[in-house]
């Protein structure tokens, strides 16, 4: 099971995965069980209203639900919540509740951010 960050879903909407990394764009495309966090369509969400990007969450998720199979995790806020509480080496309530989403499962997270990698051994780019 795979985790797609934030930016990784507007680049495979947007561009067609062209600025994803060749090694993360691999995984995504050999990945049987590709999932976002809520987190991440509430993060889509406020990008779409401070003109950051176009779309809606929904329109990007539908998107990629229909061409690559992607599913909204379905873990218990609760515990996400727990996990992410842990990860105090940022103040940023998306990244935390992201990678506590995949770090419950200990799976791989596909994210560009230099802080998640460093802080989540899971990352891949």
């Amino acid at each position: 099971m795979i985790y797609l960050d934030t930016h990784v879903l507007v680049w495979l909407y947007a561009s067609g995965g062209k600025n994803i990394s060749p090694d993360a764009y691999a995984v995504i495309e050999a990945a049987e069980d590709m999932r976002v966090s809520p987190m991440v369509l509430l993060e889509l969400d406020f990008l779409h209203e401070i003109k950051r990007i176009s779309v809606s969450s929904n329109e990007i998720f539908t998107y990629l639900h229909h061409h690559l199979g992607l599913t909204v995790c379905d873990r218990s806020f609760a515990d996400v919540v727990a996990n992410a509480s842990t990860q105090n080496w940022t103040r940023d309530p998306f990244d935390r509740l992201i990678v506590a989403q995949a770090a419950l499962g200990k799976d791989q997270l596909i994210s560009k951010d230099a802080t998640i990698q460093v802080h989540y051994s899971e990352t891949l780019w």
